[in-house]
């Protein structure tokens, strides 16, 4: 790749390395430059500009990105699309994230170009949370560099998965004493609920007893019965030698006690120990009373994982075992809500909520009499082609707007799993469908996707792309697909814009909002002019009808 300045005359295909502001818009760094831009830097007097060349061998950030994450992530992760040289890896549910810290740092040392960053090996996660990132940082690598690092993937087999939460039945054992108040038994029953709830496992059942081994013994031994496949062990006193109360219980049960203390503070005294050969029994630290992250939760989430767990593995949990004054550090509270102003606990990046609205309303007026929404193309109604699109998009739910036909052009969506919205005020023009559709969103999405109905050759990998630029905290806020410098749709709109949105009146969509927010405007590139081409009148009709689908 050469990087440096170039001649504007020598600039078309360039990369754009900094940006540059030219009359009537913004050109953004990382832009491959069309004869159009070239243009316009001419008249702003630009005559040269700090650009990359790829060369015949090299192979552009994006793909890179790309195939590399697909090499990476083995189960349990969804990689989003590849953009601005990143492709971001999300946890596909509730789990803990698994991999050896020295293959990631093998992959990292194959060349400066490619990093990956990940959370720390056995951190829980949330559902969308993100769990680690790929990030080249040329504008292009060298194929044989791509390979080499592909090569070194293939022989891990991957390097990173999400291990999901398992449901399990646990049972609790809380040791009394003279003097001990019930409600710290309740207390720490329902701080230890709350923690099994939040990584999909249930408190079955508890049973209180004297604070003696035979007390100990006779409680796990009714849990057994009940069905419990984990045993907890609150003690009404601290632990200190393997012949102390509840190590002697476990073995009075016929168990084993396999480890005493581990190297996590707080947590120092937790036992681990089996009952019937694999059933795990942890007699818990005293710290395990209160919510706050302790040893206890290194333990018990891999556990609720169905990860096997040897004393030895718990003997080498030192390195990162200190977490007195480190608040929300790898907390067990993944029910958390994300952003909650109420909660400490840290807010971790995640994949934004994109609804997806389909634009289909419209009463086709220039195609006479047929409504062009119902023309075959690829053998089905050309609103299900694009709808189907959607639906294979990474988009986390589909509207639909009608208004002219709505039963019909309904009943071709009949069997898929979109919402349906009837726009009755259809004829007032588009800015009517936004509104409507606005409108019935969920709650809690980031930003809405907007497609119109009459572009089927838009697949769902433009629209992964365009949801991939998306960026709050970038400031890639209105993201719109381009095809050799010119926009397109469809376009992706951030919350905070909504309000505006629905100010809209008239034919006019949301496009004339754009220029009013360049600041947070996000220009896509797509590698196909199918952003540009929509389905307005007779001879296009003519032409699709019932033909395969294929972008121009």
């Amino acid at each position: 790749m050469r990087f440096g300045h170039i001649q504007l005359d020598d600039a078309e295909g360039a990369i754009l390395a900094h940006t540059l502001h030219v009359e009537g818009g913004v050109l953004k760094k990382g832009r491959f430059l069309s004869a159009d831009d070239v243009y316009a830097l001419g008249r702003a007097g630009i005559t040269k500009v700090v650009a990359a060349r790829l060369d015949s061998d090299d192979l552009h950030e994006d793909p890179v990105a790309d195939r590399l994450a697909r090499a990476v992530a083995v189960r349990g992760l969804r990689i989003g699309a590849a953009f601005t040289g990143r492709c971001n890896l999300y946890a596909e549910s509730k789990g803990l994230v698994l991999y050896q810290q020295a293959l990631i740092d093998r992959l990292n040392l194959v060349d400066e170009a490619i990093t990956l960053a990940a959370l720390p090996p056995y951190h829980p996660v949330l559902h969308r949370q993100m769990v680690a990132t790929i990030k080249i940082i040329p504008y292009g690598v060298s194929r044989q560099l791509v390979e080499q690092a592909e090569e070194l993937l293939k022989a891990f087999a991957g390097l990173i998965q999400l291990v999901p939460f398992q449901s399990k039945a646990v049972g609790l054992v809380q040791t009394q004493l003279a003097g001990t108040k019930i409600k710290l038994l309740d207390r720490t029953r329902n701080t230890l609920r709350a923690r099994l709830e939040s990584c999909g496992s249930q408190l079955h059942s508890e049973s209180r007893c004297a604070h003696d081994p035979a007390g100990i013994a006779d409680s796990l031994q009714q849990l057994l019965t009940a069905g419990c496949d984990l045993l907890l062990i609150a003690g009404a006193s601290a632990t200190t030698d393997r012949r102390d109360v509840l190590p002697m219980g476990i073995e009075s049960a016929g168990g084993v006690v396999e480890r005493l203390g581990m190297p996590v503070d707080p947590g120092n005294l937790l036992v681990m120990g089996r009952c019937q050969g694999d059933v795990p029994v942890l007699g818990l630290p005293g710290c395990a009373r209160s919510p706050a992250i302790n040893g206890l939760d290194f333990v018990l989430q891999r556990l609720l994982a169905g990860l096997p767990l040897s004393a030895e593995e718990i003997g080498r949990m030192g390195g990162g075992g200190l977490l007195k004054g480190v608040p929300g550090f790898r907390s067990f509270r993944t029910d958390v809500e994300q952003g909650d102003p109420a909660s400490k606990e840290p807010v971790y990046p995640a994949a934004p909520r994109i609804a997806a609205l389909v634009l289909a309303a419209g009463s086709s007026d220039r195609m006479g009499e047929q409504n062009k929404l119902l023309l075959s193309v690829s053998g089905k109604p050309m609103v299900r082609q694009v709808v189907e699109q959607v639906l294979a998009s990474q988009a986390d739910s589909v509207s639909v707007v009608l208004g002219h036909e709505a039963e019909l052009v309904g009943k071709s969506l009949a069997d898929v799993d979109v919402h349906l919205v009837e726009n009755p005020s259809y004829r007032e023009g588009l800015s009517s469908s936004l509104r409507a559709g606005i409108e019935a969103l969920p709650n809690d999405v980031d930003g809405v996707l907007v497609c119109l109905a009459d572009m089927p050759w838009v697949n769902s990998s433009d629209l992964n792309r365009l949801i991939a630029g998306y960026s709050e905290l970038d400031g890639r806020l209105v993201c719109v697909p381009t095809w050799q410098g010119k926009r397109g749709n469809p376009v992706l709109w951030g919350k905070r814009f909504f309000d505006e949105i629905m100010a809209l009146r008239g034919d006019q969509g949301a496009r004339k909002l754009i220029e009013r927010h360049n600041d947070v405007l996000c220009e896509v590139p797509m590698s196909q002019s199918s952003v540009l081409r929509d389905l307005d009148n007779q001879e296009e009709a003519r032409l699709l009808a019932d033909s395969v689908l294929k972008d121009g």
